[in-house]
């Protein structure tokens, strides 16, 4: 029944799994800025039938949504595609509704690693290029307000011993090896403070209640 949002749906997979777990009742927007692959995922989502799944066209960091409402962002190796990542982040704390949350996959960096080696990296894990420090990563989500963040998944990403000594000493690629300094892929969870809410109005008198003025007396 949740409302999802998947930054850089691409054709549409992702987005597809995501409707599976919310199912019918749910919706499922997919943004991406492509207009490529937007008209690829809605065709594939008219295949399917799924008509609680759209797709719009628009950039993450100037996101063609309202405020309020996602109860769950994901995107997979996108924040790093984005060159101001705090103002994707400050996008993202504000479509989330209050007690909504995200999960993010992405590439971040350990240490100081040589830009011609993050580019050479790139052929062994996308994103690489873009990849700011690990530390730097999380403390924008942190300095924009998120609450219980948490790294959900974390590994290192293996790239040749002959790529990394083109560019690091031997003491730098063993430290490399080891988990001291590197690229490294993460998940990261974190909530927008505060709880949803829903009013429910369980009879017709409620409604009247509710209302401003009576419908028998003609403002209405």
């Amino acid at each position: 029944g949740d409302t999802v949002i998947d930054l850089g749906s691409g054709a549409g997979n992702d987005c597809f799994v995501a409707r599976h777990e919310t199912g019918a009742e749910g919706k499922v927007i997919g943004i991406d800025f492509t207009p490529v692959m937007i008209e690829k995922a809605r065709l594939n989502a008219e295949k399917m039938g799924y008509n609680n799944v759209e797709f719009r066209e628009g950039d993450i960091d100037a996101m063609p949504v309202n405020d309020d409402v996602a109860d769950v962002i994901v995107s997979n190796c996108v924040l790093n595609l984005v060159p101001n990542k705090k103002k994707v982040i400050a996008e993202i704390y504000r479509v989330l509704k209050p007690g909504g949350h995200f999960s993010i996959s992405d590439i971040v960096l350990v240490g100081d690693l040589p830009e011609a080696l993050k580019e050479d990296a790139e052929m062994y894990a996308g994103c690489v290029a873009g990849a700011i420090q690990k530390s730097e990563y999380l403390s924008l989500m942190e300095e924009k307000g998120f609450s219980n963040l948490k790294i959900q998944k974390e590994k290192p990403i293996a790239i040749p011993d002959d790529i990394l000594e083109k560019y690091l000493s031997a003491e730098e690629v063993k430290a490399f090896n080891t988990g001291g300094t590197g690229i490294f892929s993460i998940t990261v969870f974190a909530q927008k403070p505060g709880s949803k809410t829903k009013k429910v109005l369980a009879s017709l008198s409620d409604v009247q209640e509710a209302s401003d003025c009576d419908p028998k007396s003609g403002c209405c």
